[in-house]
């Protein structure tokens, strides 16, 4: 019996020993206010894969952003994935469907229901407050990346469209400034200028974005609220946009899809080469643009009237971790420290769009260049002009993306009436969101 009891006690010393030494492996968060509370790896090496999209600026800052992490985070090791942005959702989806999504990846809003509602998203919720430090982060920002009750990504920084332009090749073709009450009646007064001299006065509309933008003027939206169906009755809004899009192209000012579809990078793009005056985009694209020309450029608002009712402050992309990751706490921590880590951030330099911790915001006041100075000051005075954003696009987003570009495609080399192309999209988008 004595030596059975012996044999027990032993036993309960080897178990409670193994646990103790089991603390002292446990990783600690570097990022500053994180806890390993939630977490469901393991003690030892970690592994995880990150996906995201863009240009090789971006590639190159966020592999040192990945570099720093491992520095501060040993066993914790991130293997990169990334390519442009068409063949990125192109390699995500079969990765989807065969339930072996990267751990950590670049979400776009017009995707995120999509995935989410799919179940391939996991929910962040858990990790908030936890993994994921939100002290210095505005509920507003937070709820942007929520699908029905949960948050399925986290926003990365904001941004807004706006006109960047060149503003010496403006005075070349005989206009010295872009006001802010600039309207499209002006803008199709500039654009004939700019043709007039043989060159482009901007790269064309992405027709999903900036459809959107002139509903939005007009009171409308491209998706109804609960995204059952499209936000707007009036076929004659698609028909004067898109009419509008067709005379640029006919009339020189803009380049046609194939052209641009046929360029090598964004170093052969007519506006970098100085072939061009503008580009209608992302602001979170502004200090690229600025990098790969060599040239200063400006920001102006939107086109009006109503610009306000148009523009919005949108999350440039989220981090979203993928259901299928068997390290989703980890994952969550990197999250953590791209969003809330200073140093990581004096790599990031707000290229995702401008900070959503006001913290990091505040301290790259004095860190960024001139262009991304250029670039907070657009967002503050958008913060004073528009309006919010509102709900995530639909799950089916996707489809009415490639649906509304093919057809713009369609009408800019008049294969396509924009009256008929605005009957074809109702019918189909209308079958797609039901």
């Amino acid at each position: 019996m004595k030596k059975s009891l012996l044999l027990l006690l032993g036993l309960v010393m080897v178990l409670f020993l193994a646990a103790c030494g089991g603390e002292e492996g446990s990783e600690e968060n570097t990022s500053g206010d994180s806890s390993d509370e939630g977490s469901d790896e393991a003690s030892g090496d970690v592994k995880l894969r990150i996906a995201w999209w863009g240009e090789q600026s971006r590639n190159d800052y966020t592999l040192e952003v990945i570099e720093l992490y491992e520095e501060q985070n040993p066993g914790v090791t991130i293997e990169p994935e990334y390519a442009s942005w068409d063949d990125y959702w192109r390699k995500l989806a079969p990765q989807a469907a065969a339930n072996e999504l990267p751990d950590i990846i670049a979400m776009d809003l017009s995707y995120l229901s999509q995935y989410a509602e799919n179940g391939q998203l996991a929910n962040l919720s858990d990790f908030i407050g936890s993994e994921i430090n939100v002290d210095n982060i505005s509920e507003d920002n937070i709820n942007t990346g929520k699908v029905n009750d949960g948050l399925y990504g986290f926003n990365l920084g904001v941004n807004a469209v706006g006109f960047q332009y060149n503003p010496e090749k403006l005075k070349e073709i005989g206009i010295e400034e872009i006001p802010e009450d600039w309207t499209w009646d002006d803008f199709m007064e500039m654009s004939q200028k700019a043709a007039d001299a043989g060159v482009y006065f901007d790269n064309g509309f992405q027709a999903d974005v900036f459809f959107n933008y002139y509903l939005r003027q007009n009171g409308k939206r491209l998706y109804a609220e609960d995204g059952s169906g499209l936000g707007y009755e009036d076929d004659q809004l698609f028909v004067d946009f898109f009419s509008m899009i067709q005379k640029e192209v006919e009339k020189g000012a803009t380049p046609t899809p194939d052209f641009m579809a046929q360029l090598a990078g964004p170093e052969d793009d007519p506006v970098v080469k100085g072939e061009g005056v503008g580009i209608f985009q992302w602001s979170n694209q502004f200090v690229g643009l600025e990098q790969t020309s060599g040239l200063d450029f400006n920001i102006a608002p939107m086109p009006g009237p109503n610009v306000s009712d148009g523009l919005f402050l949108k999350p440039s992309m989220f981090f979203s971790v993928a259901e299928n990751s068997e390290a989703k706490a980890e994952a969550a921590k990197f999250i953590d420290f791209f969003v809330n880590n200073i140093e990581a951030n004096k790599l990031i330099l707000g290229e995702r769009g401008v900070p959503v911790s006001s913290a990091v915001k505040e301290a790259l006041a004095e860190e960024v260049s001139s262009s991304q100075a250029e670039v907070f000051e657009y967002i503050s005075w958008v913060e004073e002009n528009s309006t919010p954003m509102g709900p995530a696009d639909p799950a089916a987003a996707g489809e009415i993306i490639e649906l509304l570009t093919n057809l713009s495609e369609q009408i800019s080399y008049g294969e396509i009436t924009p009256e008929d192309a605005a009957e074809h999209f109702r019918t189909n988008a209308e079958s797609i969101l039901k």
